[in-house]
């Protein structure tokens, strides 16, 4: 299982579309068969701050869903533009 946050950073002024594109992208992400969970967040306190829990299967199933014509739409075509700051977590399952 591979797991991991994306935390990405944007402008005040674009919290509504930021809002609307990871709508449209998290339920096209929730369809991919390798996709375990895909859950975007706000950070409370930091009102530009959005926080992505990822889960995949396996590497296999990370390339799929990097490869979708979704992830090149709402992700590289749409948040990618956006945003200021983007840094990821790589995270080790505990149990």
């Amino acid at each position: 299982m591979i797991s991991f946050n994306v935390r990405m950073e944007f402008s005040p002024d674009d919290r509504n579309e930021v809002r609307g594109i990871l709508e449209k992208l998290t339920a096209a992400s929730r369809q991919e068969p390798g996709c375990v969970s895909y859950v975007p967040h706000f950070v409370k306190g930091e009102e530009c701050t959005v926080l992505i829990y990822e889960q995949y299967k396996d590497d296999d199933a990370l390339e799929f869903h990097r490869n979708t014509p979704h992830f090149a739409q709402f992700a590289i075509g749409g948040l990618y533009q956006l945003m200021k700051q983007r840094s990821m977590e790589e995270l080790e399952a505990l149990a």
